[in-house]
């Protein structure tokens, strides 16, 4: 049974909602490869971060009057090439910005390897655009420097301003070096090096763990893999380097096929967005919905004073309350055993996303909603 209140269009996304559910409901278990489901243990990017000066930009840098580290860092940097600036001297730039330069070292990267870098203004520069990065050193969290960023960087945004009017494109304040960094140092990761690694699944499952074991001792033999908890797995490799890149490249590509995962449904409080998978269930239960609609509506009255007399023109406001809750009546949603039985239950509320948030934790209130309620 459709509501009346429902749109054309509403009905038309909810049969759309309806035939992909039942859809993702028919369509049986897919496999995937181990390395879609699982990391290997140390193989991992590394951030990097550092703090450096942008030059050349066409007179859209920080204002240096208000912000001084801009000037220390360019006076500190001057001194290091023999230049030195008389005391109380103020230099007034325009062509410099304070920047914060990060990257991600990834696993396994060679001294001589570029990487990519984003640099990012943290003053008060209007525009980044066009401007060169100068040498900056890249350091881990242990302090040490990992690389080294320079170079002239891409700016995704175009902006102009003229007698108080601006237009702008996308974000000036912040851009990317291409290839901008050269590692420096390596970070050790020894992969299989004690005779063997660790997985780690990206999604805690005791059924998926016991799979991928089973997967895993099928190819390699048995007692290669055991399984330490629901995430983490414990490989034994090859002892030679050799053979123990090879080992890893046909481990990766194992197919292992996950356990469903729990039901879930997940609700963006900012933005009213409901997501649910295939596991989701109702119970029958009855709901009635309504919305709650105040309107204030404040005028102006104007009383003038007569011709000729002292008195004052005076403004008083009017204001006029309307309060409407139209009636919501009773529906009934019945248990399902799909995710299409679901939404075809729900659809028949003819609730907006921002009012079916609230039907959701109700209903799991209530005991109907056999799901978990997951809040972002």
């Amino acid at each position: 049974m459709t509501h009346p209140s429902i749109s054309a269009s509403a009905r038309r996304a909810g049969l759309v909602l309806l035939a992909l559910c039942a859809l993702a409901a028919c369509l049986p278990a897919r496999a995937e490869r181990l390395k879609e489901l699982a990391s290997i243990q140390g193989v991992r990017d590394n951030p990097l971060i550092g703090y450096g000066l942008m030059v050349g930009l066409d007179g859209t840098g920080d204002q240096t009057m208000q912000t001084p580290f801009t000037t220390q860092s360019l006076n500190n940097m001057l001194q290091q090439l023999g230049i030195t600036i008389p005391q109380g001297v103020n230099m007034q730039l325009k062509n410099v910005a304070a920047v914060m330069v990060t990257a991600q070292l990834p696993s396994f990267a060679r001294p001589g390897q570029n990487i990519d870098v984003t640099v990012s203004s943290m003053g008060n520069a209007k525009s980044l655009r066009g401007g060169t990065l100068l040498m900056t050193p890249l350091k881990g969290v242990d302090g040490a420097v990992y690389a080294i960023a320079q170079g002239n960087m891409v700016v995704g945004g175009v902006g102009a301003s003229a007698n108080g009017s601006k237009v702008q494109i996308n974000q000036l304040s912040s851009g990317r070096i291409p290839a901008g960094a050269t590692v420096e140092r390596v970070v050790e990761a020894s992969v299989g090096g004690d005779g063997a690694f660790t997985l780690e699944l990206m999604r805690s499952d005791f059924g998926t763990a016991q799979r991928a074991v089973e997967a895993i001792n099928r190819q390699f033999g048995g007692g290669t893999a055991d399984a330490v908890d629901a995430r983490v797995i414990r490989v034994r490799a090859p002892e030679s380097p050799q053979e123990r890149v090879g080992f890893l490249a046909r481990l990766e590509g194992l197919e292992v096929t996950p356990t469903q995962a729990v039901a879930k449904v997940v609700i963006n409080a900012r933005t009213g967005s409901v997501v649910m998978n295939q596991a989701v269930r109702v119970n029958d239960c009855a709901v009635a919905h309504g919305s709650l609609s105040v309107v204030i509506n404040t005028d102006p009255l104007v009383s003038q004073p007569g011709p000729f007399s002292n008195g004052r023109t005076v403004v008083s406001q009017t204001s006029e309350i309307s309060i409407n809750q139209p009636g919501g009546a009773l529906q009934m949603i019945r248990g399902g055993a799909s995710l299409a039985d679901v939404v075809k239950g729900l659809n028949t509320l003819g609730a907006n996303p921002q009012d079916l948030v609230s039907i959701l934790q109700a209903m799991k209130s209530a005991g109907a909603l056999r799901a978990e309620l997951e809040i972002i």
